[in-house]
């Protein structure tokens, strides 16, 4: 299997590189995304690939985007990504890339939370709440909440942390409409995802989406959706309340640079041993056999 660290189109204009997506122009309206295999945990590119994961990102997204189109429009143009690139360059985007509409993305993260784990099971913990809304007491760790929260996130820069916001901070940044259309269509796509996930064995406990606006202000789910990096997918048949369950994505690799005390979680990444590398590659090759049925398409 090829492995893609990272791409060189040179027949496309670069548009930048993200922590793990590499953007093209393709024309004034659409843009190449290139997944490649890089890892990012705590913010921080690591030094290492992960051979095959950008393939499982693109294909599980555009597996998604296909059977939640019913709920909102979303960024895919259905052009070939091959047919926009030059011959020598067809094996850099091959099973791993996506000729989408060129949006203008709204600078808030849509984040939905059905089960109490990671940084909100810390604010439970210290505060009763999950950024500002207030839950029941005595929940567990990784117990499933009464209904799904959305919890905003402000989007930062590259190698920064995303911002928890309230709802009413959404409002004042993206008005009072769009933030209450985003709310909706999250919770509307993290539930009919569940419900599907659940049929195949997984819990969907938490996940992330992007939206962005076309010129006509209409707006389009985008960029990747209910991914292994963008959710935290675990297993039912191992899932109980109380403990933080194993899940299908870089877990392997947050595991063990928590072991390491002279790393302060900023960049330069510290090397991964092949078996964290090994494993993690297994789980997301994992996720998207029993997600969509279908083994990987290299």
């Amino acid at each position: 299997m090829n492995s893609l660290y990272q791409s060189s189109i040179k027949s496309l204009p670069l548009l930048g590189h993200g922590k793990v997506r590499d953007n093209y122009a393709v024309g004034d309206d659409k843009i190449l995304i290139v997944t490649t295999d890089r890892l990012s945990a705590f913010d921080v590119v690591m030094n290492e690939p992960i051979p095959g994961k950008g393939m499982v990102l693109n294909q599980m997204s555009d597996f998604w985007f296909e059977k939640l189109g019913h709920i909102v429009p979303n960024h895919l143009t259905g052009v070939a990504p091959e047919s926009v690139v030059a011959a020598d360059e067809v094996e850099q985007v091959k099973g791993r890339a996506v000729v989408a509409k060129r949006l203008k993305p709204i600078m808030v993260e849509a984040v939905v939370r059905g089960y109490i784990i990671g940084s909100g099971w810390k604010d439970y913990q210290a505060t009763g709440s999950i950024c500002g809304i207030k839950l029941p007491e005595g929940l567990q760790q990784a117990e499933k909440l009464p209904e799904p929260l959305f919890t905003p996130a402000a989007k930062a820069d590259l190698g920064e942390h995303d911002e928890n916001i309230s709802f009413a901070e959404m409002e004042s940044r993206i008005g009072a409409e769009l933030a209450a259309k985003m709310r909706d269509v999250s919770i509307a796509l993290y539930k009919a995802a569940s419900e599907y996930a659940a049929t195949k064995g997984i819990i969907i406990a938490d996940t992330k989406f992007e939206f962005g606006l076309d010129e006509n202000g209409v707006m389009h789910l985008m960029d990747e959706v209910l991914t292994a990096d963008s959710s935290r997918f675990w297993p039912a048949d191992s899932y109980a309340p109380g403990m933080s369950p194993p899940s299908f994505d870089k877990q392997f690799v947050r595991d063990y640079l928590e072991t390491l005390t002279d790393w302060g979680k900023t960049a330069p990444a510290p090397a991964l041993p092949a078996d964290v590398i090994n494993k993690t590659q297994a789980k997301y090759f994992e996720a998207i056999e029993r997600l969509t049925g279908e083994k990987l398409k290299v």
